[in-house]
């Protein structure tokens, strides 16, 4: 089941559900008007049973903008979870190399705050690369959808952008790489109700095109996030709070090679097999 926000020509941001991937039932008429009414709930799937039994309006989905699907949640990210990434990481900075190597093995993740929630991009509008950067890169990665009691209740796609020459000069100007206007994205939607071990069998595909042509392609599996689930939402729970609940991306497993930077008019597309694509152009910011 995928729970999506949208917007038609004429209205304000709804709750919907994404059928078929064809159509979208408004949950407005159910009086659902935010998805966190559902995300809160003790049972989020037998919720939405009820709604399909009922006439809700439905819409095709070409026909909506599909919306970031986060509302209050602040948007935090895991680093060093894939042996891919420790390698790249270790590779991109000799004066930080010991770091990365260290926090993979370590019982404490590289935990980091990534994003407020009215900053973050949605399907089909344009990330980020800074003005600043000499080497951009996007990162594909499977999102955990947590609720306020550190709950991991649904899954979506992120991307978190990043400018590897920033951080490889130095550790600390890892907000500096991460952290910046359009600098995440999150979509098309929350697929709910899939447990860690069917997760973790789903496929992660990225695709960098320019001028229509394909530049750069590499896929992963969840499999290889080393980390549970539970285990790294829970770290990110310790001492403290998140009244809204929160999304916490998870890592990568796929990098460009090191000559590879994006460009402006790019388009990255993310797919994770189990929930769908996200896709955005490339500006520079």
């Amino acid at each position: 089941m995928q729970l999506c926000r949208f917007q038609t020509k004429s209205s304000e941001v709804r709750v919907g559900l994404v059928i078929d991937r064809s159509a979208v039932v408004d949950l407005t008429a159910a009086g659902i008007r935010e998805m966190a009414l559902l995300l809160e709930s003790s049972d989020a799937i037998a919720q939405v049973n009820k709604f399909l039994l009922q006439s809700l309006p439905r819409l095709p989905l070409r026909e909506v903008r599909l919306c970031a699907p986060v509302e209050r949640q602040e948007v935090w990210a895991a680093g060093v979870t894939y042996l891919r990434s420790k390698t790249a990481r270790i590779e991109e900075s000799d004066f930080c190399a010991s770091a990365y190597d260290k926090v993979y093995g370590a019982d404490r993740p590289e935990l980091f705050f990534k994003s407020m929630p009215e900053k973050v991009v949605a399907h089909g509008d344009p990330v980020g690369i800074r003005r600043d950067a000499r080497w951009n890169v996007p990162e594909p990665e499977l999102a955990l959808v947590l609720n306020s009691r550190g709950e991991i209740v649904g899954h979506t796609i992120g991307n978190d952008m990043s400018s590897r020459d920033i951080e490889g000069e130095n550790l600390l100007y890892l907000p500096q790489a991460k952290i910046y206007a359009r600098s995440c994205a999150l979509g098309p939607w929350i697929h709910l109700g899939a447990s860690e071990s069917t997760a973790r069998d789903w496929s992660i595909r990225l695709e960098i095109r320019r001028n229509g042509h394909g530049v750069f392609s590499g896929e992963t599996l969840v499999n290889q996030i080393k980390r549970r689930f539970e285990e790294l939402a829970g770290f990110l729970f310790r001492s403290q709070v998140f009244p809204h609940g929160a999304i916490l991306l998870t890592g990568t497993g796929i990098v460009p090679p090191d000559g590879f930077t994006l460009q402006a008019g790019d388009v990255v597309k993310i797919e994770v097999s189990g929930i769908g694509v996200l896709e955005n152009p490339v500006v520079v910011v």
